[in-house]
């Protein structure tokens, strides 16, 4: 089995990589930097849609993991441009350049799985970053529909403020991480657990849901 992981050289990306490695799948790491050895890589700058296509041309995949992300904040009357297009081509466009690519060449039976946030139901000074999560769950329900028939889940694990290098990031110091009800940031492998869940073979009921890996947060008022 293989499968395609961005963001595989840190954070959320590298800990779901490293699990599928654990449990015997192959896989190849999407990151601008080095992922841990055992994971080929693939070193692509999301943003840039033809690079990203043109690094999976060919490539046979049984499942496609979107764990890339980029933490940038900003409060509305002071948005920059720049910013979000960055994270609309880092969530969304890269997402949509790899499933589109990879599709053709996916079994009957494949997974997809991108990794959305809590932030997608709104965050104060972090409008940018938001509205690209959400748009994530509308891509992972279109397609779900769409790829039902052969068997391919498309789904969503969304987590609340996760201990990772991005959260520690001083660009997204506009937008401080909160601590969900259970007191401490969600680690990586917590997320990493159930979205190898979501790819293996007992999850192939589950598909176009977005699953929240959040602490409690969701339960707040």
């Amino acid at each position: 089995m293989h499968a395609i992981v961005t963001g595989a050289s840190s954070g959320i990306g590298r800990a779901i990589a490293e699990r599928l490695l654990a449990q015997g799948w192959r896989v190849s790491g999407i990151s601008r930097t080095a992922p841990p050895q055992g994971i080929a890589h693939l070193p692509v700058d999301l943003t840039d849609a033809a690079a990203t296509r043109a690094a999976v041309s060919g490539l046979r995949a049984d499942a496609l993991v979107h764990a890339a992300g980029l933490m940038r904040g900003g409060r509305l009357g002071a948005l920059d441009d720049a910013t979000g297009r960055a994270l609309w081509d880092v969530h969304v466009q890269a997402a949509t350049v790899l499933a589109d690519a990879l599709l053709p060449g996916m079994p009957d039976g494949g997974r997809i799985l991108m990794v959305g946030s809590r932030s997608a139901l709104g965050r104060a000074n972090g409008s940018q970053y938001a509205a690209s999560k959400a748009a994530l769950l509308g891509l992972a329900q279109s397609w779900a529909a769409e790829l039902a028939p052969r068997g391919i889940t498309v789904n969503l694990v969304s987590p609340a403020a996760t201990d990772t290098p991005m959260l520690r990031d001083p660009a997204r110091a506009a937008v401080a991480p909160k601590l969900p009800p259970i007191g401490r940031l969600i680690r990586p492998e917590e997320v990493a657990a159930l979205a190898v869940f979501l790819l293996g073979p007992e999850a192939g009921a589950i598909t176009g849901q977005q699953i929240m890996v959040c602490g409690g947060a969701s339960l707040q008022a």
